[in-house]
C-alpha cells in the first residue's frame, strides 16, 4: 500500500496555481505541465493530484482565477460608490494600476493562450462583453444615452486592451499623471482637483 503524503509533501492548490500562473504568463500554456511545475516546486508528480484531477482541471483553475479576478473585479470597481461619472471612471483606473485588481500579464496570457484554444475564445468573447456591459452601466448610470455610453465604454475598454497586446512598458507616475486627460477623453468631463486627488493618493506613497 502506497505511503499517504504529508500535506507539507504536496504543497497547496493555490501553491500549484502561482506556479501554473508563473509558466503561463512567462512561457505560455504549452509550458504549465505536472512535470515542471513539480519541479519548479521541489514536489514529487504525485503530490499534484491530490489537487487537481488532471492538467485540464488545473487550466480550468486559472482560467476561474482569471474571470473572478480581472472582469469580476473590473465589475466590482464600475458599480463602486461614485458621486460623478469622472469619480466613477478614476474607480474604473484603479483596475489598471492595481495588479490586485487586474493583472494585466494574465490577461496578456489568456489572451495568447486563447488564440489557439477554441474552446477558450468564448471564454474570453464572454468576458470582455461582461466588462462592456459593466463599463456602459456606470455611463448609464450617469445620464448618458445608451448608444453614446457603449460607445464610450468601448473606447475605455479598448484602450486597456491596447496597452495590454502592446506590452506597453509606462512608469506608474507617468500613467497616473496621465489619467485626467484620460478621464476627459473618456467621460467628456474633466475631473476636479478634489476627485484627481483622492485617485492619486491611492497610488503614490
Amino acid at each position: 500500500m502506497n505511503a499517504v503524503s504529508h500535506p507539507k509533501q504536496r504543497g497547496t492548490e493555490e501553491l500549484w496555481l502561482d506556479a501554473a500562473y508563473r509558466l503561463l504568463t512567462e512561457s505560455g500554456v504549452e509550458a504549465v505541465k505536472v512535470m515542471p511545475l513539480a519541479k519548479s516546486l521541489g514536489l514529487s508528480r504525485t503530490s499534484f493530484y491530490w489537487h487537481f484531477k488532471d492538467r485540464e482541471a488545473l487550466l480550468e483553475a486559472m482560467v476561474t482565477r482569471w474571470e473572478a479576478r480581472n472582469t469580476g473585479n473590473l465589475e466590482a470597481q464600475c458599480v463602486a460608490y461614485a458621486e460623478t461619472i469622472c469619480e466613477a471612471m478614476l474607480n474604473i483606473c484603479d483596475c489598471w494600476l492595481m495588479p490586485e485588481l487586474f493583472d494585466s500579464r494574465l490577461d496578456l496570457a489568456i489572451r495568447n493562450w486563447a488564440r489557439t484554444d477554441p474552446a477558450l475564445r468564448p471564454r474570453v468573447e464572454q468576458a470582455d462583453q461582461r466588462r462592456l456591459e459593466a463599463i456602459t452601466g456606470a455611463f448609464l448610470r450617469f445620464g448618458y444615452p445608451p448608444q453614446e455610453a457603449e460607445v464610450r465604454a468601448m473606447t475605455v475598454l479598448y484602450t486597456q486592451l491596447g496597452y495590454i497586446s502592446m506590452q506597453i512598458d509606462e512608469c506608474p507616475e507617468t500613467r497616473i499623471a496621465r489619467i485626467p486627460a484620460y478621464v476627459a477623453v473618456f467621460t467628456g468631463r474633466e475631473p476636479s482637483e478634489a476627485e484627481f486627488a483622492r485617485f492619486r493618493a491611492r497610488h503614490v506613497a
